[in-house]
């Protein structure tokens, strides 16, 4: 497959230093870094603390669903 793709003056030179640095093709360099990108595992989707993630609420604490009754209906939007 080919494709082509317009880049950035800016990164065009950083690939160029990198692949003369590597002193390999910048076909090669660009190929490496979208296997690395397309193999990486993708990044979690919570950011959560562990803590967090584990806490199990207090045992004797009431549900909060169980207040869900009491809580009044919303009101409806006013058109005029």
């Amino acid at each position: 497959m080919q494709i082509t793709i317009d880049l950035p003056q800016d990164l065009e030179q950083d690939l160029i230093r990198q692949a003369t640095q590597s002193n390999i093709p910048i076909q090669t360099l660009i190929l490496q870094a979208l296997r690395q990108l397309t193999q990486t595992a993708p990044s979690p989707v919570s950011q959560w603390s562990d803590a967090v993630l584990s806490y199990s609420g207090i045992p004797d604490f009431p549900a909060f669903e169980s207040y869900r009754d009491e809580l009044l209906p919303p009101r409806e939007p006013e058109l005029f």
